[in-house]
């Protein structure tokens, strides 16, 4: 097997693998803490799911990209092709990865003082947001490189 089609699988690997774990356990923090604001406060109970689930884009992002570098994977690609996918692998699935952990924590901080009365659902969706660019600028130079593979 040609070594570049085992660069690109494993890059493929990463976007999806990294990225998923990442909203997952972005996921579980946000959503642990959703389940002891409701506990105290059960009115918050649209706006703590609303900002738990922010977590799960990053995931999204990393299949976006499985889905655009799969079609570029085959037997005679190049070097450079399956250098340029596990690259691209790499920075998605840890961009996502981070980004996402990072978000779930602003989101379950947020969700925590909702809980205890604050309205701060606003500014946490916008604070949400930031971690979140970030994922963001891997998946748009994720698709400038594979832009640059065709």
């Amino acid at each position: 097997m040609n070594i570049s089609v085992i660069f690109a699988g494993i890059g493929i690997g990463l976007m999806v693998g990294l990225s998923g774990t990442g909203s997952a356990i972005g996921l579980v923090i946000g959503g642990s803490s959703a389940i002891g604001a409701m506990k105290k406060k059960p009115e918050v109970s649209g706006p703590s799911l609303v900002l738990s689930a922010l977590p799960a884009s990053q995931g999204l992002y990393g299949f976006v990209c499985f889905i655009l570098f799969s079609g570029f994977v085959n037997p005679d690609m190049s070097l450079f092709q399956g250098a340029m996918t596990l690259g691209a692998g790499i920075a998605m699935g840890l961009a996502a990865l981070f980004s996402a952990i990072q978000q779930g924590k602003v989101c379950a901080a947020g969700i925590s003082a909702m809980g205890s009365g604050h309205d701060v659902f606003g500014s946490t969706f916008i604070l949400a947001a930031f971690p979140e660019f970030y994922a963001i600028l891997a998946l748009v130079v994720s698709i400038l490189i594979v832009m640059n593979l065709m």
